[in-house]
């Protein structure tokens, strides 16, 4: 019977001893490290679509901007491209909206 709350006692030790290595290894920075992991993954193979939906029948406009959105929240380069594809796009529509002459022939 001693032997048995003895051996309880030290699961629960080593339990806690468990628990602490646990949070130690999920620290700050190794979550940090993940989502940078992650954000990267999933917006290169976003952006990767995007670029091989130029060829093929898609909506590559959409997607290429999306994919530098999702890697924007990590890194800088992605921002300034962000910002030039933005400044692109409104330039086109912009020029879309411009009023189409009478003598069209249409």
């Amino acid at each position: 019977m001693i032997m048995r709350a003895q051996l309880a006692a030290e699961k629960s030790v080593d339990s806690l001893s468990w628990m602490k290595r646990l949070s130690s290894i999920w620290s700050t920075e190794y979550i940090n490290i993940a989502r940078r992991v992650i954000v990267s993954v999933v917006g290169v193979t976003v952006l990767l679509i995007g670029v091989a939906l130029l060829v093929l029948p898609g909506p590559a406009f959409i997607v290429i901007p999306i994919g530098l959105a999702i890697l924007a929240t990590e890194y800088t380069w992605a921002r300034r491209w962000l910002k030039k594809v933005r400044r692109m796009a409104s330039n086109v529509v912009s020029s879309q909206k411009s009023p189409v002459s009478k003598d069209s022939g249409v």
